[in-house]
């Protein structure tokens, strides 16, 4: 006959529920995130851009091109000259999947604005929309 030590057998199992409470803990907390597609377009207004405040609208769709709303969209510009510091901006929902934000936008040349956004899922996207030719005053 085989004896099991007491002091062994309680530690084995309490090692044991720990391992499963940790897998039901880590399982819980995954977060299931959509993958369904997203459309992004662009307006930047006026044409052709000048120095000074652009304004630049964003609209997000879904696969069914319904709107997406509650997305959090923070826009940078970046100039293509080295040394430039970017400019940045928050958008505002103007209406149901659309976003608006303004850039002062300090000198003439091509920019590159990437928009940060967040969905209200989690989902994240950079997508970059092009600023060329930007005129002087």
């Amino acid at each position: 006959m085989i004896k099991r030590h007491p002091g062994r057998v309680s530690f084995l199992l309490g090692w044991r529920l720990t391992l499963v409470a940790a897998c039901l803990f880590f399982a819980g907390c995954n977060k299931q995130v959509s993958s369904a597609p997203v459309a992004i377009d662009s307006v930047v207004s006026p044409q052709p851009a000048r120095v000074g405040p652009v304004t630049i609208t964003i609209k997000i769709s879904d696969a069914a091109a319904q709107p997406v709303s509650g997305a959090h969209i923070q826009l940078e510009g970046d100039m293509s000259h080295p040394g430039m510091a970017p400019v940045m901006s928050d958008t505002k929902e103007i209406e149901a999947g659309r976003y608006q934000g303004v850039l002062q936008l300090n000198m003439a040349g091509d920019w590159v604005v990437l928009a940060h956004v967040i969905l209200a899922d989690g989902r994240k996207f950079e997508p970059q929309i092009n600023v060329s030719g930007v005129q002087a005053n």
